[in-house]
């Protein structure tokens, strides 16, 4: 780990990423790189440049990428993982973490948030504001849930699903990868194909 960090994104899920930074208080510099040049600054906090610059700064800096999209997440960080970069994970304060709960890089678990032991979270995932993902869940790369998603236990969520804002899914249920839940929607059985599906309990669309 290293002292500074680089945040790339400095719009509205990169503003996030950098306040709970900011709480850990482990980075004595915190700065933004943003595709968008109009962008000087964001929450007070310098852009110092666009995305390509991440890879020059490899050397002198811990990266994470604050973009919400799952696929152009994705993509950023396996090219940042491909030259070496260090890629934290980040903790809002206050999140209760459980025991036995495997946290890996590019993950962020957001304010309010609990997770309950023996839970395995993976690359670069969102765990977003107020969500509570139970005991023995598998959270594979790159999946997002979001604010206020209720997950119970002994659930797995494949690689790249989205979770809408205050959906639920009951226990020992697992979703493919590809999938996108509508808010508010309730899943009670196994989804195995990718798609989108809303309502309660949730159908495909």
């Amino acid at each position: 780990m290293k002292n500074k960090l680089l945040i790339i994104g400095a719009s509205g899920h990169g503003k996030v990423i950098a306040d709970i930074a900011l709480k850990m208080n482990k980075w004595t510099n915190i700065a933004f790189l943003d595709d968008d040049v109009s962008i000087k600054s964001s929450m007070g906090i310098e852009v110092i440049g666009k995305s390509d610059k991440a890879i020059t700064n490899i050397q002198e800096y811990d990266i994470f990428v604050g973009i919400g999209n799952n696929s152009i997440r994705e993509k950023i960080q396996k090219k940042l993982e491909a030259e070496g970069a260090s890629i934290p994970f980040l903790i809002h304060p206050s999140a209760i973490i459980g025991e036995k709960v495997e946290l890996e890089s590019g993950t962020v678990v957001m304010a309010g948030v609990v997770i309950n032991c023996c839970t395995k979270i993976g690359k670069g995932c969102i765990i977003n504001t107020g969500a509570s993902i139970d005991h023995d869940n598998v959270i594979e790369d790159f999946v997002h849930i979001s604010p206020g998603s209720h997950l119970a236990g002994t659930v797995k969520v494949d690689h790249g699903s989205w979770l809408g804002i205050g959906s639920i899914v009951s226990n020992n249920v697992n979703i493919t990868s590809g999938c996108e839940i509508g808010a508010g929607a309730v899943v009670i059985n196994d989804i195995t194909e990718p798609g989108t599906y809303v309502g309660v309990p949730v159908r495909r669309i």
